[in-house]
């Protein structure tokens, strides 16, 4: 889950780090009120989830009060990336001399945090490490032993900052680690973070995300902030078929079959979930296929669920045939699965041995499954055949069919 600035700079205020005297409203008078009060240039700023604010005109100047009100008024009506925004952030326009770069990201191959830093701040930290790798520090750190002092200095002096500003940017940078991981974050970010005129620092913009899973682990802290319980942050809008496949996961408490995701492409996927799941909708392109969704099944799901998610992937338009493909260490019983998809093609009116491409579920009650498959002619893989194979054959055979 996303957060919106307003919020990730509510984050990083709690936790110690310097940050602007900003204001959050939704009301351009309100706007009028909070340049008032900052008393000086201000920075009119959308809070949109998606990127682009300053090219799409979601990030204005302004010089008065007045001036800050008519500019609110104007981002407030304006949709960025598909996104209205959730209100301005009135920021006072600093004076910077120098602008860093602060972030922790997690590493899924090390399964372990990573602080990132460069003395290059203000732009996209890939950027800056394609260009200027020097100006880049990296460390890996644990995510149950505390970040240190000593790791932070470590981490910023790799990029040749010195001196006072070396010692001030220490605290900020281990607070930043800090608060990623009692957050349960994905993402801390703080960019730019600005050196002032008087040598201070302070956090002038700041980006966060926080695993869904952890979302109850942090209902005190999401309710402080405002975010509703049952608000999902994308960098998109859900479309109407990820929504109907959320729907479908809620119909039944037993297994699971979600996060879907739509593509535009004519090969179905009802694949298992985890790192399986993504193993699978990778070799699905590379042998040249064109996914139209990615899904997640599994945990012993009921013949209700599965038949939902075969059936809303079916009537996807444009889809031609589904893949029905799991890792070899799913523990999903394969005779439900079967029955699913089998089920939702016959209920749509449609061949199983046309519709589905291939079926490859090594699991419990794989017999069984088999025996349905075999029943209806639908063409099955078992263990012996590696997801790669998998795809390939599903992928081959609905170019088969395009051709």
């Amino acid at each position: 889950m996303r957060f919106f600035e307003f919020e990730a700079r509510e984050v990083i205020k709690r936790a110690g780090i310097p940050v602007t005297d900003y204001g959050f409203t939704t009301d351009p008078s309100e706007a009028a009120q909070i340049a008032q009060r900052i008393g000086g240039p201000t920075v009119i700023k959308s809070q949109v989830l998606s990127g682009g604010r300053m090219k799409a005109g979601g990030v204005k100047f302004a010089d008065t009060p007045e001036q800050a009100e008519s500019y609110a008024r104007d981002i407030l009506g304006l949709e960025i990336g598909g996104h209205m925004p959730r209100g301005v952030l009135v920021d006072p326009r600093a004076e910077v001399e120098q602008e860093y770069y602060a972030g922790v990201v997690w590493d899924g191959t090390r399964k372990q945090p990573v602080m990132i830093f460069s003395p290059v701040g203000g732009i996209d930290i890939e950027q800056v490490a394609e260009t200027q790798p020097e100006a880049v520090g990296r460390r890996h750190f644990s995510n149950i032993l505390a970040f240190s002092d000593f790791q932070a200095k470590e981490v910023i002096s790799a990029t040749g900052v010195t001196g006072s500003a070396l010692n001030k940017l220490v605290p900020i940078v281990t607070r930043l680690a800090r608060v990623f991981v009692e957050n349960d974050m994905t993402l801390a970010e703080i960019n730019p973070l600005g050196c002032l005129a008087d040598g201070s620092f302070v956090a002038l913009d700041a980006h966060m995300e926080i695993e869904n899973e952890a979302r109850g682990r942090h209902a005190a802290l999401l309710k402080d902030l405002g975010v509703d319980d049952e608000e999902t942050r994308q960098a998109r809008e859900a479309t109407p078929f990820e929504l109907a496949g959320e729907e479908v996961d809620a119909t039944d408490h037993r297994g699971v079959a979600g996060n879907v995701t739509e593509f535009d492409g004519n090969l179905g996927l009802v694949i298992g979930a985890g790192g399986g799941s993504l193993t699978l909708f990778d070799a699905v392109r590379a042998h040249g296929g064109h996914p139209a969704n990615y899904c997640e099944i599994g945990g012993n799901p009921s013949v209700a669920k599965a038949c939902g998610l075969a059936k809303l992937v079916l009537g996807k338009p444009g889809v031609e045939k589904i893949a029905v493909m799991m890792s070899i260490v799913s523990n999903t019983r394969v005779d439900i699965v079967a029955r699913g998809v089998i089920k939702a093609c016959l209920e749509l009116g449609e061949d199983p041995a046309e519709k589905i491409a291939i079926f490859r579920i090594p699991g419990a009650w794989e017999e069984e499954g088999f025996k349905i498959l075999e029943r209806y002619g639908v063409d099955y893989a078992d263990r012996s055949v590696s997801l790669n194979e998998a795809a390939r054959r599903a992928v081959e055979k609905i170019q088969g069919a395009t051709a």
